[in-house]
């Protein structure tokens, strides 16, 4: 029994990366129903989505969520939704 063994990542780097992409995925699509009913008729310009975060995808366990969002990947934003970390400076 040696303490200074580091304990092992519950998920593998793998399954880290395919989680993040498959919650990008979600994001952007969710986004993009919610422009499709921003705008009503022929002569509307639609908008741009509000959505800024999401419950994540229920094929991976909350645990992963969780650890994302303790490695700055994700933001955890209260009951359950998470939304991307921006990288780089944006226009604003």
């Amino acid at each position: 029994m040696s303490d200074s063994t580091p304990t092992p990542e519950p998920f593998s780097k793998e399954t880290l990366k395919l989680a993040l992409k498959a919650f990008k995925k979600r994001l952007k699509l969710t986004k993009l129903d919610d422009e499709s009913r921003l705008g009503y008729g022929p002569m509307s310009n639609g908008g741009k989505s509000q959505v800024v975060a999401i419950t994540p995808p229920n094929q991976y366990p909350m645990e992963l969520w969780q650890l994302l969002a303790q490695q700055g990947r994700l933001k955890h934003v209260g009951h359950g939704l998470y939304q991307m970390i921006e990288v780089g400076g944006g226009k604003d």
